[in-house]
């Protein structure tokens, strides 16, 4: 009987040795499996860390890398513009300059061509009022160069009666204060001409001294 309760008395310590065993294992099982989430907790968060610092390496990256570029965008514009204003002027100077050019030509051109006008006006002053073929066909030849030479804009420079002007007229002789107001052109001996502000040829004046 006792022997039987010896028994017993064993079997349930040793049960309550195995629980105890049991429990601590499954503790350790717990805290083992705690461990690993944890480690696994920290490797995603070292990586998360790793990433976004890589991410911020790469946005500085692209923005020096962009910042890079707009200057180099900025000092291309900048260079485009000047040449673009170097350009313009040139064509400006280019443009004066061809004009320059032509205008002188035609100056010259005109100033040839001015001896042909003198001599029309002088056959004419010689043919005095009578009427003739020669006349007329010398009268419609000085029409048509004045014609022409005012469609070129040459003007003609006949001062009689006005004041002496020593940009466009040039006193060869001195009249006497019967012949008009002093200071005065009494006589135009040759006409002169210009082509807008430029003198061709001066007026050849004889002016009323005084």
């Amino acid at each position: 009987m006792n022997n039987r309760h010896e028994k017993q008395h064993e079997s349930g310590e040793h049960a309550t040795l195995r629980d105890r065993i049991r429990k601590a294992a499954e503790g350790l099982k717990d805290k083992a499996e705690r461990a690993r989430n944890m480690s696994e907790e920290n490797k995603v968060t070292q990586e998360a860390e790793q990433e976004t610092t890589a991410q911020e390496v790469d946005v500085a990256a692209l923005q020096a890398e962009l910042d890079k570029t707009k200057a180099q965008c900025d000092e291309y514009l900048d260079l485009a513009q000047r040449k673009q204003a170097e350009f313009a002027n040139y064509r400006r100077r280019t443009e004066g300059v061809r004009q320059e050019a032509f205008d002188d030509g035609r100056r010259d051109a005109i100033d040839k061509l001015l001896p042909v006008i003198d001599n029309l006006e002088r056959a004419l002053a010689a043919a005095g009022e009578g009427e003739g073929g020669l006349k007329a066909g010398v009268e419609m030849v000085l029409r048509q160069t004045k014609e022409t030479f005012a469609k070129m804009g040459v003007e003609e420079i006949d001062p009689l009666g006005q004041p002496f002007d020593a940009e466009l007229h040039n006193a060869v002789m001195q009249g006497s204060e019967d012949e008009g107001e002093p200071g005065t052109v009494c006589m135009v001996l040759q006409k002169g001409y210009k082509l807008g502000n430029r003198v061709i040829r001066h007026a050849m004046v004889k002016v009323v001294a005084g």
